[in-house]
Protein backbone atom coordinates (compact mmCIF):
# COMPACT_ATOMS: atom_id res chain seq x y z
CA UNK A 1 0.00 0.00 0.00
CA UNK A 2 2.37 2.57 0.51
CA UNK A 3 4.32 1.88 -2.60
CA UNK A 4 0.97 2.28 -4.65
CA UNK A 5 0.41 5.47 -2.46
CA UNK A 6 3.96 6.85 -3.69
CA UNK A 7 3.91 5.29 -7.47
CA UNK A 8 6.92 3.32 -6.56
CA UNK A 9 6.99 -0.39 -6.66
CA UNK A 10 7.47 -2.75 -3.40
CA UNK A 11 7.05 -6.59 -2.79
CA UNK A 12 6.22 -8.14 0.50
CA UNK A 13 8.09 -11.74 0.19
CA UNK A 14 7.22 -15.34 1.01
CA UNK A 15 7.43 -15.17 4.73
CA UNK A 16 10.63 -16.96 5.79
CA UNK A 17 12.76 -15.72 2.98
CA UNK A 18 13.70 -12.08 4.86
CA UNK A 19 15.12 -12.98 8.30
CA UNK A 20 12.62 -11.10 10.68
CA UNK A 21 14.84 -10.89 13.72
CA UNK A 22 14.56 -10.06 16.29
CA UNK A 23 10.59 -9.74 16.45
CA UNK A 24 7.80 -10.53 19.37
CA UNK A 25 6.79 -13.28 17.38
CA UNK A 26 9.75 -15.50 15.91
CA UNK A 27 7.19 -18.00 14.28
CA UNK A 28 5.18 -14.99 12.90
CA UNK A 29 4.23 -15.32 9.20
CA UNK A 30 2.37 -12.19 8.83
CA UNK A 31 5.36 -9.20 9.44
CA UNK A 32 7.28 -9.50 6.47
CA UNK A 33 10.15 -7.30 5.61
CA UNK A 34 10.52 -6.45 1.86
CA UNK A 35 12.14 -4.08 -0.68
CA UNK A 36 10.55 0.05 -1.81
CA UNK A 37 11.98 1.16 -4.83
CA UNK A 38 11.65 3.89 -7.98
CA UNK A 39 12.01 0.57 -9.86
CA UNK A 40 11.07 -3.03 -10.23
CA UNK A 41 14.44 -3.79 -10.77
CA UNK A 42 16.38 -1.68 -7.64
CA UNK A 43 13.50 -3.55 -5.95
CA UNK A 44 14.86 -6.96 -6.94
CA UNK A 45 18.42 -5.51 -6.27
CA UNK A 46 17.40 -4.40 -2.78
CA UNK A 47 15.36 -7.96 -2.55
CA UNK A 48 18.48 -10.12 -2.95
CA UNK A 49 20.77 -8.36 -0.53
CA UNK A 50 17.70 -8.91 2.13
CA UNK A 51 16.80 -12.13 2.00
CA UNK A 52 19.01 -15.65 3.00
CA UNK A 53 19.09 -17.97 5.62
CA UNK A 54 19.71 -16.96 9.08
CA UNK A 55 19.38 -19.74 12.63
CA UNK A 56 17.94 -16.91 14.10
CA UNK A 57 14.97 -16.89 12.87
CA UNK A 58 12.86 -20.32 13.03
CA UNK A 59 10.86 -20.05 9.69
CA UNK A 60 13.80 -18.64 7.93
CA UNK A 61 14.41 -19.89 4.59
CA UNK A 62 17.14 -19.66 1.54
CA UNK A 63 16.08 -18.81 -1.54
CA UNK A 64 15.12 -21.08 -4.34
CA UNK A 65 16.90 -18.43 -7.17
CA UNK A 66 20.15 -17.12 -6.82
CA UNK A 67 19.28 -13.32 -8.29
CA UNK A 68 15.89 -12.14 -8.41
CA UNK A 69 17.62 -9.34 -10.24
CA UNK A 70 19.38 -11.18 -12.36
CA UNK A 71 16.40 -12.97 -13.93
CA UNK A 72 14.39 -9.10 -14.11
CA UNK A 73 17.38 -7.72 -15.94
CA UNK A 74 16.98 -10.78 -18.22
CA UNK A 75 13.61 -10.50 -18.89
CA UNK A 76 11.95 -8.65 -22.38
CA UNK A 77 8.64 -9.84 -22.73
CA UNK A 78 5.80 -11.97 -20.60
CA UNK A 79 5.31 -14.95 -23.48
CA UNK A 80 3.72 -17.36 -22.55
CA UNK A 81 2.46 -15.59 -18.94
CA UNK A 82 -1.00 -16.55 -17.84
CA UNK A 83 -2.43 -13.52 -15.98
CA UNK A 84 -5.82 -12.81 -14.65
CA UNK A 85 -7.05 -9.44 -13.24
CA UNK A 86 -10.20 -9.70 -10.46
CA UNK A 87 -11.41 -6.17 -9.66
CA UNK A 88 -12.32 -6.67 -6.50
CA UNK A 89 -11.18 -10.27 -4.30
CA UNK A 90 -12.67 -9.15 -1.00
CA UNK A 91 -16.25 -8.13 -1.89
CA UNK A 92 -15.97 -4.43 -0.66
CA UNK A 93 -16.04 -2.35 -4.10
CA UNK A 94 -13.21 -0.53 -5.86
CA UNK A 95 -13.21 3.15 -6.99
CA UNK A 96 -14.61 3.48 -10.30
CA UNK A 97 -11.68 4.97 -11.84
CA UNK A 98 -8.94 3.02 -9.88
CA UNK A 99 -10.72 -0.11 -11.39
CA UNK A 100 -10.74 1.59 -15.02
CA UNK A 101 -6.90 2.49 -14.90
CA UNK A 102 -6.02 -0.97 -13.38
CA UNK A 103 -8.04 -2.91 -15.65
CA UNK A 104 -6.51 -1.37 -18.53
CA UNK A 105 -3.07 -1.86 -17.36
CA UNK A 106 -3.64 -5.56 -16.98
CA UNK A 107 -4.77 -6.28 -20.49
CA UNK A 108 -2.14 -4.07 -21.60
CA UNK A 109 0.15 -6.73 -20.98
CA UNK A 110 -1.29 -8.81 -23.83
CA UNK A 111 1.16 -6.37 -25.53
CA UNK A 112 3.80 -7.88 -24.21
CA UNK A 113 2.79 -11.38 -25.07
CA UNK A 114 1.15 -12.32 -21.90
CA UNK A 115 -2.50 -14.35 -22.31
CA UNK A 116 -4.69 -12.24 -19.76
CA UNK A 117 -8.43 -12.79 -18.59
CA UNK A 118 -10.44 -11.31 -16.63
CA UNK A 119 -12.58 -13.30 -14.01
CA UNK A 120 -14.07 -13.64 -10.77
CA UNK A 121 -12.15 -14.67 -8.34
CA UNK A 122 -13.68 -14.15 -4.51
CA UNK A 123 -11.95 -14.84 -1.25
CA UNK A 124 -14.18 -12.67 1.18
CA UNK A 125 -15.08 -15.66 3.31
CA UNK A 126 -11.39 -14.80 4.56
CA UNK A 127 -12.00 -11.89 5.83
CA UNK A 128 -13.49 -12.84 9.37
CA UNK A 129 -11.16 -15.68 9.65
CA UNK A 130 -8.16 -12.52 9.18
CA UNK A 131 -9.22 -10.61 12.21
CA UNK A 132 -9.07 -13.38 14.85
CA UNK A 133 -5.73 -14.17 13.30
CA UNK A 134 -5.09 -10.75 13.38
CA UNK A 135 -6.15 -10.27 16.81
CA UNK A 136 -4.01 -13.16 18.42
CA UNK A 137 -0.73 -11.29 16.63
CA UNK A 138 -1.91 -7.96 18.39
CA UNK A 139 -2.00 -9.38 21.79
CA UNK A 140 1.10 -11.55 21.08
CA UNK A 141 3.19 -8.54 19.54
CA UNK A 142 1.94 -6.21 22.68
CA UNK A 143 2.24 -9.34 25.28
CA UNK A 144 4.69 -7.63 27.49
CA UNK A 145 2.79 -4.20 27.18
CA UNK A 146 -1.11 -5.55 28.78
CA UNK A 147 -0.61 -3.95 31.83
CA UNK A 148 -0.38 -0.70 29.62
CA UNK A 149 -3.84 -1.24 28.42
CA UNK A 150 -5.61 1.41 29.55
CA UNK A 151 -2.71 3.79 27.76
CA UNK A 152 -2.82 2.79 24.73
CA UNK A 153 -4.08 5.02 21.72
CA UNK A 154 -7.53 4.32 20.01
CA UNK A 155 -6.90 2.00 17.25
CA UNK A 156 -4.64 -0.49 19.25
CA UNK A 157 -6.50 -0.83 22.52
CA UNK A 158 -9.19 -1.93 20.28
CA UNK A 159 -7.14 -4.11 18.37
CA UNK A 160 -5.75 -6.04 21.80
CA UNK A 161 -9.02 -5.70 23.18
CA UNK A 162 -10.82 -7.84 20.12
CA UNK A 163 -7.96 -10.07 20.10
CA UNK A 164 -8.69 -11.07 23.73
CA UNK A 165 -11.88 -12.00 22.64
CA UNK A 166 -10.89 -14.87 20.21
CA UNK A 167 -11.50 -17.44 21.51
CA UNK A 168 -10.14 -21.30 20.94
CA UNK A 169 -13.16 -22.35 18.56
CA UNK A 170 -12.94 -19.31 16.93
CA UNK A 171 -9.31 -19.57 16.14
CA UNK A 172 -9.72 -23.19 15.27
CA UNK A 173 -12.24 -21.91 12.89
CA UNK A 174 -10.50 -19.53 11.62
CA UNK A 175 -7.45 -22.15 10.58
CA UNK A 176 -9.91 -24.61 8.89
CA UNK A 177 -11.36 -21.61 6.84
CA UNK A 178 -7.34 -20.63 5.87
CA UNK A 179 -6.25 -23.91 4.88
CA UNK A 180 -9.45 -23.93 2.54
CA UNK A 181 -8.79 -20.51 1.11
CA UNK A 182 -5.30 -21.71 0.62
CA UNK A 183 -6.22 -24.71 -1.49
CA UNK A 184 -8.50 -22.16 -3.86
CA UNK A 185 -5.23 -20.62 -4.79
CA UNK A 186 -3.71 -23.74 -5.22
CA UNK A 187 -6.29 -24.27 -7.78
CA UNK A 188 -6.25 -20.77 -9.54
CA UNK A 189 -2.27 -21.20 -9.72
CA UNK A 190 -3.19 -24.18 -11.82
CA UNK A 191 -4.54 -22.16 -14.82
CA UNK A 192 -2.96 -18.92 -14.09
CA UNK A 193 0.51 -17.79 -13.37
CA UNK A 194 -0.12 -14.53 -12.03
CA UNK A 195 -3.07 -12.79 -10.20
CA UNK A 196 -3.61 -8.93 -10.92
CA UNK A 197 -5.60 -6.69 -8.40
CA UNK A 198 -5.69 -3.10 -7.43
CA UNK A 199 -3.27 -2.90 -4.92
CA UNK A 200 -5.82 -0.21 -2.85
CA UNK A 201 -9.63 0.08 -3.84
CA UNK A 202 -9.59 4.10 -2.81
CA UNK A 203 -7.16 7.04 -3.86
CA UNK A 204 -5.29 8.48 -1.33
CA UNK A 205 -7.11 10.18 1.13
CA UNK A 206 -6.03 13.48 3.54
CA UNK A 207 -3.31 12.49 6.28
CA UNK A 208 -6.12 14.05 9.06
CA UNK A 209 -8.22 10.95 7.87
CA UNK A 210 -8.15 7.82 10.18
CA UNK A 211 -8.85 5.28 7.25
CA UNK A 212 -11.61 5.40 4.72
CA UNK A 213 -15.40 4.32 6.52
CA UNK A 214 -16.92 3.89 2.87
CA UNK A 215 -16.15 2.92 -1.26
CA UNK A 216 -18.90 3.56 -3.49
CA UNK A 217 -21.47 4.20 -0.77
CA UNK A 218 -21.21 1.51 1.11
CA UNK A 219 -19.93 1.68 4.89
CA UNK A 220 -17.07 -0.21 5.69
CA UNK A 221 -17.92 -2.77 8.61
CA UNK A 222 -14.42 -1.96 10.18
CA UNK A 223 -10.79 0.45 9.95
CA UNK A 224 -9.40 -2.56 8.73
CA UNK A 225 -11.66 -3.52 5.73
CA UNK A 226 -10.35 -1.28 2.81
CA UNK A 227 -6.91 -2.78 2.79
CA UNK A 228 -8.54 -6.37 2.98
CA UNK A 229 -7.42 -7.24 -0.77
CA UNK A 230 -4.09 -6.83 0.70
CA UNK A 231 -4.74 -8.70 3.88
CA UNK A 232 -6.36 -11.52 2.30
CA UNK A 233 -3.04 -12.26 0.32
CA UNK A 234 -0.86 -11.93 3.98
CA UNK A 235 -2.85 -14.58 5.27
CA UNK A 236 -2.37 -17.08 2.47
CA UNK A 237 1.44 -16.44 3.08
CA UNK A 238 1.88 -15.44 -0.41
CA UNK A 239 4.10 -13.29 -2.32
CA UNK A 240 2.45 -9.99 -3.73
CA UNK A 241 4.52 -6.85 -5.62
CA UNK A 242 3.21 -3.60 -6.08
CA UNK A 243 3.86 -1.35 -9.14
CA UNK A 244 2.29 2.16 -10.78
CA UNK A 245 -0.16 1.27 -13.23
CA UNK A 246 -1.27 5.13 -13.66
CA UNK A 247 -2.29 8.04 -12.74
CA UNK A 248 -6.16 9.57 -11.59
CA UNK A 249 -7.41 12.41 -13.39
CA UNK A 250 -6.16 14.67 -10.71
CA UNK A 251 -2.90 13.48 -10.58
CA UNK A 252 -2.87 10.87 -8.33
CA UNK A 253 -0.46 7.16 -8.78
CA UNK A 254 -2.72 4.16 -8.45
CA UNK A 255 -0.57 0.99 -8.23
CA UNK A 256 -1.64 -2.45 -9.10
CA UNK A 257 -1.09 -5.73 -6.67
CA UNK A 258 0.91 -8.77 -8.70
CA UNK A 259 0.00 -11.97 -7.10
CA UNK A 260 2.24 -15.14 -7.63
CA UNK A 261 2.44 -18.52 -6.14
CA UNK A 262 5.14 -18.88 -2.92
CA UNK A 263 8.53 -18.39 -3.74
CA UNK A 264 7.72 -16.54 -7.27
CA UNK A 265 9.32 -13.40 -6.35
CA UNK A 266 11.43 -13.08 -9.34
CA UNK A 267 8.60 -13.42 -11.88
CA UNK A 268 6.17 -10.98 -9.58
CA UNK A 269 9.55 -8.45 -10.24
CA UNK A 270 9.95 -9.35 -13.65
CA UNK A 271 6.01 -8.81 -14.60
CA UNK A 272 6.31 -5.48 -12.40
CA UNK A 273 9.14 -4.49 -14.54
CA UNK A 274 7.39 -4.99 -17.62
CA UNK A 275 4.22 -2.98 -16.54
CA UNK A 276 6.17 -0.38 -15.22
CA UNK A 277 7.71 0.80 -18.87
CA UNK A 278 4.46 1.72 -20.34
CA UNK A 279 2.96 3.30 -17.44
CA UNK A 280 5.74 5.48 -15.54
CA UNK A 281 4.11 8.06 -13.71
CA UNK A 282 7.25 9.96 -13.27
CA UNK A 283 9.17 11.73 -10.40
CA UNK A 284 6.85 14.04 -7.56
CA UNK A 285 6.25 18.15 -7.93
CA UNK A 286 6.50 20.13 -4.98
CA UNK A 287 4.61 23.02 -5.22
Amino acid sequence: MPASFNGICGIRPTPGLTPNYPMPLAWDPGQVHGPLARTAEDAALMLDALVGYSRRSPISVAPPWASARAVVAGTHDLKGLRIAYVSDISGIGVDPEIDMLCRACALSLADAGASVEEIAFDISDGKAPYQAWRGLWMVGQQYENLDHLGEFGVNLKGNVEAGLRVTALDFAASEQKRAELFLRFAKFFESFDLLITPQSPVKQFPVEMNFPTEINGKKLDNYTDWIAGSFLITLMSLPGGAVPAGMTSDGLPVGIQIVGPRFEEPLILSAMKIVQQPHPVGWPTFG
